[in-house]
């Protein structure tokens, strides 16, 4: 079609009639006099409108997913790193109340003892020969060779080397380690060795062993040991708890009498331990200990009952009333009736 002055005013008159039509049908709503108009619009140009849009809309479905794919990948990085991070906090949490509780026992232990001590954490354990573990505390933190270990449980060992910002510690359990002990109660003195390794885990639950000196001297099961202290108060101070007797070495004829030990404390899942810096003014003996439990109530044996059931009075009324030798009428018949 050329493009004369009669095509342009064609053009223009069609688009006054059109937007003509549209205006007096947006007026005229639901009683618009082109309704017919529209709703024959409706049906012819309908179905070509429904395949034109199931035709072009995977095409737009697709271009979206295209240049909308960096956006969403970012918001889904962007969701995984707060995912993450809340996983930490939640895991940090629960570390930091967990340490929490071992620090409140840790001090009430330190305070019942009397002991001025530096909480620290164990960071690594030994790979040798010897039952180490080392905390990250030092000689900058007062740290020096020879000082006790214990956590809130009881003793852990004594510290053998030191460095600036970290320390090596012999565990208790190690065979070159010997400490001087007493029984509670009785007061007896005896020394706690090692056992190594082989007193730990798999089942191990005695990695300790006890001689009492006195051979003669009671020693039971259950009884609890308790640091006895060394001279100058190191490598052990007073009265940290060790461990009780779970079985005795019956031995004739020694000079001592051998024991073996279940520690209090879980030298394979230790984590906040403390060095005493300062040992207490006064042995503390059994303070550290902790209540013994009481033993369960024996229950009180029930009244048992006579197998013979007892008479009602009237019973014993008519028994006491008849006469000796008498018999109780017979409920057979006699021969005359």
């Amino acid at each position: 079609m050329k493009d004369t002055r009669r095509t342009r005013v064609v053009l223009g008159g069609l688009l006054v009639v059109a937007l003509t039509m549209i205006t007096i049908d947006y007026r005229g709503g639901a009683d618009s006099p082109l309704r017919g108009l529209r709703d024959l619009g409706a049906t012819v140009f309908g179905p070509v409108e429904r395949a034109s849009a199931a035709v072009v809309r995977p095409v737009g479905n697709t271009f979206d997913a295209i240049t909308d794919a960096p956006g969403e990948r970012r918001r889904a990085d962007r969701l995984e790193r707060q995912n993450q991070k809340l996983r930490e906090q939640l895991r940090s949490s629960r570390l930091d109340k967990d340490k929490s509780a071992q620090l409140q026992r840790l001090l009430g232990t330190a305070g019942m003892g009397g002991y001025k001590i530096h909480a620290a954490q164990v960071i690594s354990a030994g790979q040798g020969f010897e039952d180490t573990v080392t905390i990250d505390a030092g000689s900058r933190s007062g740290i020096k060779p020879d000082m006790t270990v214990m956590s809130g449980d009881g003793l852990v060992g004594r510290v053998t080397r030191v460095g600036p910002a970290t320390s090596t510690v012999l565990l208790a359990t190690d065979q070159t380690s010997s400490i001087g002990s007493r029984l509670e109660d009785s007061k007896e003195i005896g020394i706690v060795q090692g056992r190594g390794r082989r007193g730990l885990g798999g089942g191990g639950e005695t990695p300790l062993r006890f001689q009492l000196l006195d051979a003669a001297a009671p020693i039971h099961v259950g009884q609890r040991i308790v640091t006895l202290g060394s001279q100058g108060q190191r490598p052990y101070v007073p009265g940290v708890p060790i461990g009780e007797v779970a079985r005795i070495e019956n031995s004739t004829g020694g000079l001592t009498r051998t024991a073996y030990v279940r520690p209090f404390v879980r030298f394979t899942s230790l984590d906040v331990v403390a060095v005493v810096v300062a040992p207490p003014k006064t042995d503390p003996r059994d303070a550290v200990l902790p209540p013994k439990p009481k033993p369960p109530p024996t229950p009180s044996p029930s009244p048992s009952k006579s197998p013979k059931a007892s008479k009602s009075p009237k019973a014993r009324e008519s028994a006491d009333a008849r006469p000796n030798g008498s018999t109780s009428p017979s409920t057979e018949p006699s021969a005359g009736d």
